[in-house]
Parts: C-alpha cells; structure tokens; sequence
C-alpha cells in the first residue's frame, strides 16, 4: 500500500485515483504535505522492509524495529481518534496490541529470535 501511495502521490489524475475513494481524507492529507509526503512515505516504506527483513531473519534489531513502528502506528491511531474524533483508527488499537504483545513475548534477550531460534 505504500508503493501504490507514492505512485498515487506521484502521478496524479491516471485511473489508479479512484483508489483514493477508499480514503478521501489521506489525499488531502498527502497534498497538504507537498513533495514531503512521498518522502515520507519512502520513509515509511523503507522502515516497514526493514523490520520485516528483520523478522524474517530472526534478528534481535528486526524485533525492535517492529515494535517502534507498531508503538508509533498506535500513538498515531490514538492521536487521529482524539484529534480528529475519528474513533473508527482505534481498531487499529487491538490488532497493534497484540502484535506488541507476541514480539515481546519472543526470545528478545537471546541474539535470534522467531523460528531461527528453534533451529540452533
């Protein structure tokens, strides 16, 4: 979803702008940020790769990106929820949780973590 965004943000008026109906209020969103929302989205883009390349290799800093992501992706949802009064991103709240939950329940103490763990 986040490369469609920046293609979205990227090239404006194609066909593929019908998908901004799923989120009106993202692309005023994205156009009040100017260029800096496509760098913030490569941002995004790049630190969500970045944890799952972690995860998928087990490693200690792919669990911890994870779960700064997912702590930023729930302020996130509980700011829009108070700021906004859009209480539908507190769904976001439970799913975010229990992500928390079951990373921090993996072996973050040990160098490997996940399946690679249960291979030693």
């Amino acid at each position: 979803m986040c490369g469609l965004t920046i293609v979205l943000l990227l090239f404006p008026g194609t066909a593929l702008d019908s998908a901004w109906r799923l989120n009106p209020g993202a692309r005023l969103a994205f156009q009040s940020l100017g260029n800096w929302s496509v760098a913030l989205m490569v941002m995004v883009g790049t630190a969500c790769a970045a944890a799952a390349i972690g995860l998928w290799q087990g490693a200690l800093w792919g669990v911890r990106t994870a779960l700064v992501i997912l702590s930023l992706n729930i302020i996130g949802d509980v700011t829009g929820a108070l700021v906004r009064h859009d209480y539908r991103a507190l769904i976001g709240l439970p799913i975010g949780g229990a992500m928390i939950f079951y990373l921090g329940r993996s072996n973050a103490g040990s160098e490997k973590v996940g399946i690679s763990a249960k291979r030693r």
